[in-house]
């Protein structure tokens, strides 16, 4: 198992990194799969713009794109966080940052080990469930 936390051009303080840690395996293994090798990368919105554009031919900001290398049950991928969405998105949603940067971090894992959100019966299970792994988090894995 490994989860890594990167900047490609933007810098914040992360909650406890061990924590995001114990917290993601956790929500990986509760997902009946294996933690493999995830890694976080934190950018700007214009380079993950440039992803998006590049990688999948859209040409709009976006607050995540996932890279899926999962193998049987052993979740592996990379995951490309926009912090600006994450930013604007926490004011238009009346949240805290951290809360919204732990929501784009799940919806990220839930992808990799299969929930999708393409209908919108799928996205409301996928937000149903990333407000079940942010309870998680604040109750069994946050610092005091």
């Amino acid at each position: 198992m490994n989860i890594s936390f990167n900047f490609e051009d933007v810098g914040f303080p992360l909650p406890d990194e061990q924590s995001l840690v114990d917290w993601i395996d956790y929500a990986v293994k509760n997902e009946h799969c294996f933690t493999g090798n995830l890694s976080y990368i934190f950018c700007s919105d214009e380079y993950l713009w440039n992803m998006n554009k590049q990688y999948l031919g859209h040409d709009y900001y976006t607050d995540i794109i996932t890279f899926d290398y999962v193998e049987d049950r052993y979740v592996s991928g990379d995951m490309f966080i926009s912090y600006d969405r994450v930013y604007d998105n926490a004011e238009k949603f009346n949240v805290s940052r951290e809360t919204e940067l732990l929501r784009v971090m799940i919806h990220g894992v839930l992808h990799l080990v299969g929930y999708d959100d393409q209908t919108d019966e799928q996205e409301a299970e996928i937000h149903r469930m990333e407000d079940f792994y942010i309870d998680v988090f604040n109750q069994q894995f946050r610092k005091q």
